[in-house]
């Protein structure tokens, strides 16, 4: 992959895990959960559905697939971490995020079901991890993409995906010269 490519698909980088976050960490890592919602819906607020069918990169979603993928993964992801509270070490499938992509809803469905979603699954989401305790953090779950993995990794993981493709969304607004409409 050349490095132009890299930087549109991975703006913010590739995840990389922090071992041992600690408190003040987690609770940036909520904090951002919490606001993500509001800054997507900020970003793409009067977009036009020619601006949501429009790729963030060539060869890359649409603006609208990366909305309608976001809710689907992070669904996804506050099940996988509840299974990890609530289950020893459970293996929990993963899913083929691609093709999720590829049917007819996530090009034809308009994105306001999608966006709340994501502010309903978040808003939960901040509220259990607000919960949780240091032995919780530690807790494991097996995924057949990702591996093995504390809930502390899956928390820096999950705040890592949202600000990733938020920002997949904001370099394109960018390069493109589009503001949000009031």
């Amino acid at each position: 992959m050349n490095p132009a490519s890299d930087e549109l698909r991975y703006p913010v980088g590739k995840f990389e895990y922090v071992p041992v976050a600690g408190k003040e960490q987690r609770e940036r890592y909520i904090g951002e959960i919490a606001e993500q919602p509001q800054i997507l819906r900020e970003l793409v607020k009067g977009w036009t559905p020619e601006q949501l069918r429009t790729p963030y990169r060539p060869g890359g979603w649409t603006v609208l697939q990366v909305i309608h993928h976001l809710a689907d993964n992070n669904m996804n992801a506050y099940v996988r971490f509840r299974r990890g509270l609530t289950e020893d070490n459970p293996v929990i499938p993963g899913y083929r995020q691609d093709d999720w992509a590829e049917w007819a809803d996530y090009h034809t469905a308009g994105a306001e079901a999608s966006l709340l979603l994501i502010e309903a699954v978040h808003a939960r989401f901040a509220a259990l991890l607000r919960t949780l305790s240091e032995e919780d953090y530690q807790r494991t779950f097996r995924n057949e993409q990702l591996g093995g993995m504390t809930l502390d990794a899956a928390l820096q993981r999950f705040a890592w995906h949202v600000r990733h493709h938020t920002a997949q969304i904001q370099s394109l607004a960018d390069r493109e010269g589009w503001k949000t409409k009031s």
